[in-house]
């Protein structure tokens, strides 16, 4: 939703960021009338923050794989930081490459895959609590270091990190695009007559800018990032984990295009999705 994300507050005029705190009651005094001092900007995205301490302790002494307890409330605390993290954050789009993020994404995947598991070996558990030991610092193995029964985790926690981001894009976009067109809605006729003098003069030399982006080209990768998605997922997962990787990074290249409008950055999303999936 677009939200006035600065706010002033009516009671004792102290000014804050919702984008930053995700409070609405003033942080000096509390009172929750506040009036917008800016325009209101798509925002997907909550503060939140990962710590894993206390599980890692619990998992650490655990005689098995898993702990006889304390599995459900590792899942619920991931599952609460991944919920409140979005990728527009005030109007702005971020990336699909914060490490904490997809290292809990990996995290959630990866401890219910070894609980599937008839006879988990040494490396599945070393791998679990290596992920665990890192994973709200962002030290995310690479996918070289995954074991071949886990795979699937590395493969599914991708699908569900992509097609999260892939949302926000969508939405983006569609922001984007209607912006365009407010935008075009408001040149008069002398605006338009005195671009179409100036067009033969400046089309040799033009390059990509901010507001230069090729909208309907954007719209036909994102339909082939979402083909790709479902693809490894009507695998179960279960790919390569160098494929999996190749899934994350066409997404964020498809996010830096937007953020940037670099043409290189559209075509490397484009040939990393027409890899084979293996």
């Amino acid at each position: 939703m677009k939200v006035r994300g600065e706010r002033e507050c009516v009671s004792c005029g102290t000014q804050w960021s919702y984008y930053e705190t995700g409070e609405i009651a003033c942080p000096e005094c509390g009172s929750v009338r506040s009036v917008g001092i800016a325009r209101r900007r798509r925002h997907t995205d909550s503060p939140a923050e990962l710590d894993l301490t206390a599980h890692r302790a619990r998992f650490g002494e655990a005689s098995g794989p898993l702990p006889a307890e304390g599995v459900d409330d590792l899942k619920r605390d991931l599952r609460e930081y991944v919920r409140k993290r979005g990728f527009i954050d005030g109007g702005e789009l971020r990336g699909l490459d914060d490490d904490v993020l997809l290292a809990a994404y990996e995290l959630l995947q990866v401890v219910d895959a070894v609980g599937r598991l008839p006879d988990p070996d040494e490396r599945d558990r070393e791998y679990l609590l290596r992920l665990l030991a890192g994973a709200d610092e962002g030290d995310r193995p690479a996918p070289e270091d995954v074991p071949p029964n886990l795979h699937a985790a590395r493969g599914l926690a991708a699908v569900e990190a992509v097609e999260a981001y892939r949302e926000d894009l969508r939405t983006h976009l569609e922001d984007l695009a209607a912006d365009e067109m407010d935008d075009a809605g408001e040149a008069d006729d002398a605006d338009g007559a005195e671009a179409n003098d100036a067009d033969g003069a400046e089309a040799d030399g033009a390059e990509a800018t901010d507001e230069d982006r090729d909208i309907e080209a954007t719209r036909d990768v994102l339909e082939s990032l979402r083909d790709r998605s479902k693809r490894v997922e009507s695998l179960q997962g279960d790919v390569d984990p160098e494929t999996a990787e190749t899934l994350v990074r066409a997404a964020d290249d498809l996010g830096r295009y937007l953020r940037t409008g670099r043409p290189d950055a559209l075509e490397s999303a484009r040939d990393r999705l027409s890899e084979p999936v293996v």
